[in-house]
């Protein structure tokens, strides 16, 4: 499956609001495959995330190549370090942590990846990745030791955006984090969708199909759900 990064920018061009469902591998229970694969199937995702903070699983590629299997959704890695990359899915964001300053998770990490992508067919997205409080720590600030941008700073996460967009990433996320208390804000989206020109990403803390259907008004082009739908596979059928 080619050519993603252009049929994202044709749904946003054409107001077509997207959905992933992001899995983490070390939570997936096999015994629950296909009910899993099912609900997906069932569900108006228009993308698989695959991915994690921490992952320790090592059958990544044997997941995936089951997804393929009884799915027809494209494969995207939304990668914490290099060691989640595989070449059996469709593409890969590209993320750079630009709401902190730890160089591991900046460009470190990104220089280790690189002879490994060039291996690999994989559409590689290059994603600016703001880290936004919600209430508690939440995995992706434990692991790279960087702190959320402050949610009710509305102006630093515009300005970071921007930046992400200068330096020439190709979608920015707004993250607030997988299992967080509190979604991203709708005005945050909104000042931020407003104000660049890109693709915009939702993750974290989304709980119910309202949540989603308001971050779509505020201005997001592309909503992720993880915890909900892996707590709850009915999520959708709410």
């Amino acid at each position: 499956m080619k050519n993603l990064y252009s049929q994202i920018i044709k749904a946003k061009t054409n107001n077509k609001k997207l959905l992933a469902i992001l899995l983490d591998p070390d939570k997936l229970v096999l015994e629950n495959w296909d009910l899993l694969i099912s609900k997906i199937n069932q569900s108006p995702a228009s993308h698989i995330f695959i991915g994690g903070s921490l992952v320790t699983t090592t059958i990544i590629d044997e997941l995936i190549v089951k997804i393929k299997q009884n799915c027809n959704l494209p494969i995207v890695l939304f990668p914490g370090n290099p060691s989640q990359i595989s070449d059996k899915a469709d593409a890969i964001l590209f993320l750079s942590l630009i709401s902190g300053r730890n160089p591991d998770f900046l460009i470190e990490h990104q220089v280790k990846a690189a002879p490994i992508l060039k291996q690999t067919q994989l559409e590689i997205i290059s994603t600016g990745y703001i880290l936004i409080e919600s209430g508690n720590e939440t995995a992706v600030e434990r692991i790279s030791k960087t702190k959320p941008l402050d949610r009710n700073n509305l102006d630093l996460a515009l300005a970071t955006a921007q930046a992400g967009e200068m330096l020439g990433n190709k979608l920015i996320y707004l993250e607030a984090g997988s299992g967080a208390k509190q979604a991203v804000p709708l005005e945050m989206i909104e000042l931020v969708s407003q104000n660049i020109e890109i693709p915009l990403l939702v993750g974290g803390g989304i709980v119910d199909l309202q949540g989603i259907q308001n971050a779509y008004h505020a201005g997001a082009d592309l909503v992720i759900i993880g915890t909900a739908f892996e707590n709850d596979m009915n999520f959708f059928n709410q």
